[in-house]
């Protein structure tokens, strides 16, 4: 059995450096490599109201997200009581997972790739989603557009928010970093 020197590199972080990172350099004419903005992380949300009367919905969203990310979720906490939700403080009412690495950047490609073009309708994901300090925010409405899930495994259709993270300080090199990633902003 012959074994492998060389790491595994997923195919999207070479052509990272490959392509996009010279392209940025040039676009942007930056003086140093270490100005050229990359993906810091990508952290999925899955909030959960109802977790605070069933317990067994909480391992549901749990497993949902460890088969999209292969990655174990950590459970959030409420950090507020609010009367009007019924909702103490310190409650389980959600969960997210938080992707660095080769786990980034396997995820970015399934998702710009393979998930996103799975969804109905679909023409682009929203250009104002940026924070103005170069990271991007968006929501799906159903978990079911990535393949790994399985549609009769499911106990109920629940969305999740999506934060990418990047070291980019504007909005405009954000955006020019995951256009050339692969991210279809609508026109």
């Amino acid at each position: 059995m012959a074994e492998m020197n060389e790491k595994y590199t997923p195919r999207l972080k070479v052509r990272y450096q490959e392509e996009i990172a010279p392209a940025l350099m040039k676009k942007f004419s930056y003086k140093s490599v270490m100005q050229i903005p990359k993906l810091d992380k990508i952290t999925l949300n899955v909030g959960c109201g109802e977790a605070r009367d069933n317990a067994k919905v909480l391992d549901s969203v749990v497993a949902d997200l460890r088969t999209i990310t292969g990655q174990q979720p950590i459970i959030t906490k409420a950090r507020k009581s609010v009367a009007n939700f019924k909702v103490r403080e310190g409650m389980n009412i959600g969960a997210k997972v938080t992707l660095r690495g080769e786990r980034m950047w396997e995820f970015l490609d399934r998702f710009f790739n393979i998930a996103l073009p799975r969804v109905r309708d679909f023409r682009g994901i929203n250009p104002n989603g940026f924070d103005g300090r170069g990271n991007y925010a968006m929501g799906i409405k159903e978990q079911l557009i990535f393949p790994e899930i399985q549609y009769d495994k499911i106990d109920k259709i629940r969305g999740m928010d999506i934060v990418f993270t990047t070291t980019a300080h504007t909005d405009e090199e954000a955006k020019e970093l995951l256009t050339l990633l692969g991210a279809p902003f609508a026109k």
